[in-house]
């Protein structure tokens, strides 16, 4: 994996941080309004959000003293692509086992 996918996918080994970005799906928040939907610190939670934000996978803008996070959509692209290599891949390998499948049984 290309080094600059490595935050990306290292935002999304948590279950945490995965549950953050399902909760900003809904709607941007402050780090007070996502700390309310967990029982952890504001603290622990501005952790996770960083992480979020070097994975490219939220920003952070700031409104006044509040800062509000969103999801990032194109942010999600490295995930995508490692993805779609996959599933060409196996793709790619069923049909040339059905072809495989389909010369064998026609030779008998």
């Amino acid at each position: 994996m290309p080094p600059d996918e490595q935050p990306t996918f290292r935002a999304l080994a948590d279950p945490t941080r995965r549950d953050i970005l399902r909760h900003l799906a809904q709607t941007d928040m402050t780090i007070a309004e996502v700390a309310q939907n967990f029982d952890m610190t504001r603290a622990a939670i501005k952790k996770h959000l960083t992480v979020l934000s070097d994975g490219g996978l939220i920003t952070v803008e700031a409104r006044g003293r509040e800062r509000v996070n969103a999801l990032n959509k194109d942010g999600f692209g490295p995930i995508f692509d490692w993805f779609s290599y996959f599933d060409q891949f196996w793709d790619t390998r069923l049909s040339d086992l059905k072809t495989a499948i389909e010369k064998d049984t026609s030779n008998d």
